[in-house]
C-alpha cells in the first residue's frame, strides 16, 4: 500500500480519542449525565421570562415575551413570577409540570470578557477568573478520571473531542451527524485499518469505533428508507437526540453534545421568529431524547448551559448583545424539578450587572460540584480534583 493511501485511511478512522486511558464502554448502569452546550450565548430572558418585572417590558419594547394570560404568544406561567417561552409549551412544559425540569437563573461564570471563545474555553476547562492552576484538562474528563473506569463510561457526541473531555482519560467521539455522510471506506479499507492497530493498545478502541460508526450508519440509512415510505417528519436535531439517547441508554453514562446558532444580535424575535424557532427545536430534541431513553430516563440528568447571557435591554437591531448571567436548565427523570432553583434577585435596573446584564449569583463550578456530589457521592477531596478551590453548592437538583 502506498504512503498516501495509508494516511487517507488513518485520517478516515471513525473514532477520535483524547488522553491516555482507554474505555471499553460495556453496557452502562446507574446515573447518566448529558451536558448540552448552547454555543453562541442564548437570550435567557426570553426563555425564562421575568414576567413580574415592569422593567423587563420597558427594556424590550419589541422582543419581550408577553405576560402570562395576556393572549396568543404569552409566556407560560411557572412560579415566583417567572414564565416560560411559549415555543416550549408542548415539549418542555410537561416535564416542568411533572417536576422533571428545573431552571437555575443568574447562573454563569466570573468571566466578564464577553468573548465567546474565552468564556467557552474557560467553562470547559472548569476554570475560574483567577489565574493559576493546572487546567490542561476539561472538567468532565477530570470527573471521569475521579469516578474511575468502573463507573464512568464517557462519550462526546460532537465532530471532534471537545475541550471539556480532553485530558488523561480517553473519551470516544461519536460523530453521529458525520456518520450520516456516505462512508469513504469499504470493507477492505476497514480491514486494513484494523490490521494497522493489531497488537497495539489502540486496537480495541479502533475496533469499537468501527462498530459504533457502522451501527450509526445503518440506523440512519433505515430512517432515510422509512422517511421515503412512512413520511418521517423529525428534523436533524431531533433525530440526533434520539440516537444519542440510544447510546446513552445502552453503552455510555457521561455524555456531551453542543448546539450552535444562539448569537442573536439582529432580528431575534419574540414569541415567534429566529430565537423562538431554535428554542422550539431544542425543546423537541430534549423531549425526543427523554422518550428514546426509555426506562433509563428515571436515572438520567440533562444539564443545558451556555457561555453567558445577553444584554437585558434590546439593541437597535431588535436583538441582544453579549451579556453575563444566564439560565441553566436541569432536566431528567431523577431531577427534583417543577421549580426555579438557586439564588435569585428581583429583576430591576439596580440589580443588573454593570447596568446591562443579569448578574451571576450561581457560579457554574459550584453548581456542578453540588450536582456531582449528589449524583456520584463525591467527597470534598475528589470534588477538589474536578474543581480546585471551589466549594460545592447543593441546590438539591437531584
Amino acid at each position: 500500500m502506498d504512503r498516501r493511501r495509508l494516511l487517507q485511511l488513518m485520517a478516515a478512522a471513525p473514532l477520535a480519542l483524547g488522553g491516555s486511558r482507554l474505555y471499553a464502554a460495556p453496557a452502562a448502569s446507574g446515573n447518566r449525565l448529558l451536558v448540552v452546550f448552547m454555543r453562541g450565548a442564548y437570550d435567557a430572558a426570553s426563555l425564562l421570562v421575568p414576567a413580574g418585572s415592569d422593567f423587563y417590558y420597558e427594556s424590550r419594547p419589541n422582543i419581550a415575551i408577553a405576560r402570562p394570560g395576556s393572549g396568543p404568544g404569552a409566556a407560560l406561567p411557572l412560579s415566583d413570577g417567572w414564565g416560560l417561552h411559549p415555543a416550549l409549551e408542548e415539549s418542555l412544559l410537561p416535564f416542568y409540570e411533572r417536576r422533571q425540569l428545573a431552571f437555575v437563573p443568574f447562573a454563569g461564570t466570573e468571566d466578564t470578557s464577553r468573548s465567546h471563545f474565552e468564556t467557552q474555553n474557560g467553562i470547559e476547562l472548569g476554570r475560574g477568573a483567577a489565574a493559576g492552576g493546572n487546567y490542561r484538562s476539561g472538567f468532565l474528563n477530570r470527573l471521569a478520571s475521579n469516578l474511575g473506569a468502573g463507573r464512568a463510561l464517557p462519550a462526546a457526541f460532537t465532530s471532534e473531542v471537545p475541550q471539556i473531555f480532553r485530558g488523561d482519560t480517553r473519551v470516544p467521539n461519536v460523530d453521529l451527524i458525520g456518520a450520516g455522510r456516505k462512508s469513504r471506506l469499504n470493507a477492505e479499507d476497514n480491514r486494513i485499518i484494523e490490521s494497522m492497530y493489531q497488537n497495539t493498545d489502540l486496537h480495541a478502541s479502533v475496533a469499537q469505533g468501527q462498530r459504533i460508526m457502522g451501527a450509526a450508519r445503518k440506523e440512519i440509512e433505515a430512517e432515510m428508507k422509512a422517511a421515503n415510505g412512512n413520511a418521517v417528519s423529525t428534523d436533524r436535531l431531533e433525530q440526533e437526540a434520539r440516537r444519542i439517547a440510544r447510546f446513552m441508554a445502552d453503552r455510555y453514562n457521561l455524555g456531551f453534545v453542543d448546539v450552535g446558532g444562539w448569537d442573536t444580535h439582529v432580528g431575534q424575535g419574540a414569541a415567534s421568529g429566529l430565537l423562538s424557532n431554535r428554542l422550539g427545536q431544542l425543546g423537541r430534541a430534549l423531549a425526543a431524547y427523554a422518550d428514546a431513553m426509555g426506562p433509563a430516563w428515571k436515572h438520567t440528568t440533562v444539564v443545558v448551559i451556555s457561555e453567558f447571557g445577553r444584554t437585558f435591554r434590546e439593541n437597535g437591531n431588535k436583538g441582544t448583545d453579549h451579556g453575563h448571567g444566564t439560565v441553566y436548565w436541569v432536566m431528567g427523570g431523577n431531577v427534583q424539578g417543577g421549580r426555579i432553583a438557586g439564588r435569585q434577585v428581583g429583576v430591576k435596573r439596580d440589580t443588573l450587572f454593570q447596568d446591562r446584564d443579569y448578574p451571576v449569583l450561581n457560579e457554574y463550578r459550584s453548581v456542578f460540584a453540588g450536582l456531582f456530589s449528589r449524583l456520584y457521592g463525591l467527597d470534598q477531596a475528589r470534588l477538589a480534583r474536578v474543581f480546585p478551590g471551589v466549594a460545592p453548592v447543593d441546590l438539591k437538583l437531584v
